[in-house]
């Protein structure tokens, strides 16, 4: 990235570290030593090839430690196709397995997308996705951006498809989904932040792989930008109509739909909350809910309150389609999460469980 870039990147997220009240560095992995070493043996190691979904067993790999659940976390790089500017395009990853059942074929996964200033670990741990993966029996796969493509961490989910991380998730998506043989009408992404933004851009460019998206604290819809648009995206929201910024993006008369559900800290400094009202607006129009002047076509809006957020739901024939929920009293911050961890916040729903509510219903559009 030009050092001018990386300069305003740098003033962005100490201002994103202060929002959260994130300490400057995560504290060292003291409580799980074996953890470390273990993912670092399983980094070391080639990836395997991929196996027959009916054979897909978890055998030779490492289990979590006591202390965290009784699954399987194993650790990677996937190696995607070459890419503007990228000859050698390695994605690093990590993917939880939950201990039952015992075969992994047919089982739905989430694709988990961290925000800047985090590592799969550390939105694992503070997102406790893994535990609710164990009791309701899905995969979960995080993709990890590498320090040397972003100093931290974060996705290029602003840029156009050359500039894009898009391209390699997805790649990794298909490997993983075919290793293990996961159900592939059951797919979901989610995101924090910048992963959001990076899951909303595979939503629009592959809306083949993916049932269900899940939105959290991510900047609205809009045409590719630089840095500097960006910014001043996420601390003001779009200045044009989101669902003309949207058109500007996607062919929404041949786009199959896709159901989401968009949650938002009132308090948010880094990513203000006018951005998940867009977002709102841009999927109840990918799923033709709206028309161009965004009036609803068909199905109902729904207003309301409850437990200290605010929601807008979209439904179609009584069925949720879109849903925003504005958390009052929460930052830029996950919202029902580990408070230990950064960007993670005890305030508010557990949006974890909110998100895994609404994806078990939904299942992938087949094209006819």
């Amino acid at each position: 990235m030009p050092r001018k870039k990386s300069s305003l990147w740098l003033r962005h997220l100490e201002l994103f570290s202060a929002a959260a009240g994130a300490r400057p560095k995560k504290r060292a992995g003291k409580a799980r030593p074996a953890a470390q070493k273990t993912a670092t043996r399983l980094a070391q190691r080639p990836a395997k090839p991929a196996a027959p979904a009916r054979a897909a067993k978890r055998t030779g790999t490492a289990r979590a430690p006591s202390a965290r659940p009784p699954g399987t976390w194993l650790r990677s790089f996937h190696s995607a196709g070459p890419s503007a500017g990228r000859l050698v395009n390695h994605l690093a990853y990590a993917l939880y397995l939950p201990a039952t059942p015992a075969q992994t074929a047919g089982m739905p996964v989430v694709v988990m997308l961290h925000g800047c200033k985090q590592t799969a670990e550390s939105f694992a741990a503070g997102t406790r996705i893994c535990r609710l993966a164990e009791r309701s029996g899905f995969a979960v796969l995080f993709p990890e951006q590498a320090k040397t493509a972003h100093a931290h961490r974060c996705w290029h989910w602003h840029g156009d498809a050359t500039q894009s991380e898009a391209a390699s998730v997805a790649s990794l998506v298909d490997a993983i989904v075919q290793r293990h043989g996961f159900d592939r009408d059951r797919i979901y992404v989610a995101g924090l932040s910048a992963g959001a933004g990076l899951a909303a851009a595979l939503a629009l460019r592959y809306p083949d792989r993916f049932a269900a998206i899940g939105l959290h604290s991510g900047p609205a819809i809009a045409p590719p930008s630089s840095t500097m648009a960006a910014m001043s995206l996420m601390r003001r929201g779009l200045r044009d109509d989101p669902i003309h910024a949207l058109d500007a993006c996607a062919d929404v008369a041949a786009y199959p739909g896709m159901p989401a559900f968009v949650i938002h800290g009132r308090l948010d400094t880094v990513v203000t909350d006018r951005n998940a009202t867009q977002l709102g607006i841009a999927f109840a129009r990918l799923n033709r809910l709206v028309d161009e002047h965004g009036a609803i076509r068909v199905g109902e809006q729904r207003s309301y309150a409850h437990d200290d957020a605010d929601y807008v739901d979209y439904l179609k024939g009584g069925r949720l389609v879109v849903r925003v929920c504005i958390v009052r009293g929460l930052p830029h911050a996950w919202s029902g999460g580990d408070p230990g961890e950064p960007f993670h916040s005890a305030t508010g729903p557990d949006a974890t469980a909110m998100f895994w509510h609404f994806f078990r219903r939904q299942r992938r559009k087949r094209l006819a």
